[in-house]
């Protein structure tokens, strides 16, 4: 699955400078429990404080926000508190707090841009555009201005309808790199006045400098439908098609439009269009490389006030669960993904999130069922029948896992290159229920789709070594995956188990001490260094290791083993090297970000 790009261009650093204002106090990154636990407020004012910054601290926006706001009722002066209690009500939701606590914070500090932005929604909401332009201060130049300001105001100026001024202001970002941005917004805002051919002429603009973007080829296409132009519509749905099949969003366009439907615009309000310059900066702070739980928090925030503006937005409400996702606040993750309308085309995508998310919270066989409803309910749904086999996979059930992987195989085009990744884990479920005849068919189909493909290499690589078969081959592929994915913990792992299993173990030994410094963390790859050790004489070393495997939540299949060997150590002659410890697959993917 991929999440929907927003459209912000990765100039609008402003986006991340913005964030930064917003959670002034957030506190630093922790490792999190996940589920909120149920929590009650004290009676002590220090304790509530507490348990909101260890709430804040954990990513638990609800805790926080009930726990500050309890707080601050016994010292509803003190600034600090007022700062904190009005950005965890933001992230929480809480927006009728937010917007008393801007207020408050403004009283005390009127260059507080977080509360100006908070209020701004307000009037927006409130069809306050006079008041919407006071809070933004646009006074001066705008060529003074950031992006977000000048966005914001520009849909003002629609909202009072003086549409020229509102265009003239989002023409004032004049740099090259701006151009096919500044067309999008400029577009929207024209189809939301009602002048749907300059609408068409500025989003033709756009979409020659990028046919990429969800967003503007939605906009687009719904432009050219309106126009009366279906045919030219479809092309550019299906142009976009290609490069990210099966959206479906993109779905639903063509469905209308072979029914012989007119597509409403993507926009519709002004409210709307002011939500999707939020919405935009809340989805660029997310994707935009960083990993840390700010950011995560900070795009949080943005969608927040997104949504209030537009609360059926079911890219913002989307975008928003996987925010909490990656912060692995589940509980609140799948709240937010039941809020996506029913009638919306990403209802089924949301469904799917939420049984990757209850497998995630240690629920795969609820995860299972769910998906298997909806790949009932829709039979040409790939996501939905990719999602059940990975979690299969995950859970070992691995005949149950390549039949759906076959259903996902019959569901896609032959001529669409990355069915590699099909046949490779339906390879994978193959070769661990001992069917490897077929394994290595698949394995060697997804090579011939996918040339020099590393976690391809390796798996067929190092299970031709396991098996005493096509070894010179085998070796080079092992080989090569190194070379192409030489940070792979993983990949080392197998190059140096397949030395180990041939008797070389010198080689061996420095391959694994290779794959430690790259996976430190992983009980297979220290329990593999440990059998090494031991066949080179180093048996302190060995059980040093071993203990270390043990340490590491290791597979419950292999805990006993180790245990047997931190006691008795290897016997004595060949290696005794147990049959299943194959490659390592590619791992299943992190429920909220799309897989």
């Amino acid at each position: 699955m991929h999440r929907p790009s927003a459209f912000i261009s990765k100039k609008t650093v402003i986006g991340l400078a913005l964030a930064l204002a917003l959670l002034p106090c957030a506190g630093q990154a922790h490792e999190t429990v996940g589920v909120t636990e149920p929590f009650e407020v004290g009676e002590s004012p220090a304790g509530n404080y507490l348990s909101a910054r260890i709430a804040e601290s954990e990513h638990d926006t609800l805790a926080a926000s009930t726990f500050y706001r309890e707080a601050l009722r016994a010292d509803p002066r003190n600034p600090d508190l007022i700062q904190h209690t009005f950005v965890a009500a933001l992230a929480n939701g809480d927006m009728q707090a937010a917007f008393a606590l801007a207020q408050k914070l403004l009283a005390r500090d009127p260059n507080n841009s977080s509360a100006r932005l908070t209020l701004t929604v307000r009037d927006f909401k409130a069809k306050n555009y006079g008041g919407v332009r006071s809070e933004l201060g646009v006074t001066a130049s705008a060529a003074q201005r950031d992006l977000t300001t000048i966005l914001l105001a520009a849909w003002s100026y629609i909202g009072s309808g003086d549409v020229k001024r509102g265009v003239a202001l989002v023409d004032t970002m004049s740099d090259p790199s701006f151009a096919v941005f500044r067309d999008f917004h400029a577009g929207l805002m024209l189809d939301v006045a009602g002048r749907t051919a300059e609408a068409g002429a500025r989003f033709k603009a756009a979409y020659a400098g990028d046919q990429s973007t969800l967003r503007l080829i939605d906009a687009y296409g719904r432009n050219l439908s309106r126009q009366g132009k279906p045919d030219e519509a479809k092309a550019v749905y299906l142009a976009f098609d290609k490069l990210q099949p099966n959206n479906p969003i993109v779905q639903a366009a063509l469905a209308e439009l072979a029914a012989g439907k007119t597509l409403t615009p993507m926009i519709k309000d002004v409210s709307g269009g002011a939500a999707e310059v939020l919405y935009g900066l809340g989805a660029y702070g997310l994707g935009s490389g960083s990993n840390r739980a700010g950011d995560e928090l900070a795009a949080i925030v943005f969608l927040r006030l997104a949504l209030e503006l537009s609360p059926d937005n079911s890219l913002a409400l989307d975008t928003l669960g996987e925010a909490y996702g990656k912060l692995k606040q589940y509980d609140a993750a799948v709240d937010i993904y039941d809020q996506v309308p029913d009638s919306s085309p990403m209802r089924t995508t949301s469904d799917i999130r939420t049984a990757l998310l209850l497998d995630a919270m240690g629920k795969p066989d609820e995860a299972m069922k769910r998906l298997r409803e909806i790949a009932k309910a829709h039979s040409d749904n790939v996501d939905a029948l990719s999602a059940l086999a990975d979690i299969l996979r995950s859970h070992k059930q691995f005949a149950d896992s390549a039949e759906a992987y076959t259903q996902v195989l019959a569901l896609t085009p032959k001529d669409d290159k990355s069915r590699w990744a099909i046949y490779y884990f339906r390879g994978v479920d193959y070769e661990r229920a001992k069917q490897w005849d077929k394994a290595e068919a698949d394995l060697k189909t997804a090579l011939d789709l996918y040339p020099e493909q590393p976690l391809v290499l390796n798996y067929l690589g190092y299970s031709w070594v396991d098996q005493g078969i096509h070894l010179d081959e085998a070796f080079k592929m092992l080989r090569r995956a190194v070379e192409l994915q030489p940070d792979d913990g993983y990949i080392v792992d197998s190059l140096a188990w397949a030395h180990y299993k041939l008797g070389h173990y010198d080689e061996a030994v420095k391959l694994l001490e290779r794959a430690i410094d790259l996976k430190p963390g992983d009980s297979t790859i220290n329990d593999h260094l440990g059998d090494a050790y031991w066949q080179v004489g180093r048996k302190l070393d060995a059980k040093f290791q071993w203990n270390h495997a043990r340490d590491l939540n290791p597979d419950p299949a292999d805990l006993p083993k180790i245990l047997d060997k931190i006691k008795n150590g290897l016997p004595e002659g060949p290696s005794q090297v147990e049959a299943d410890h194959g490659p390592t697959a590619e791992p299943h993917p992190t429920p909220g970000n799309g897989g």
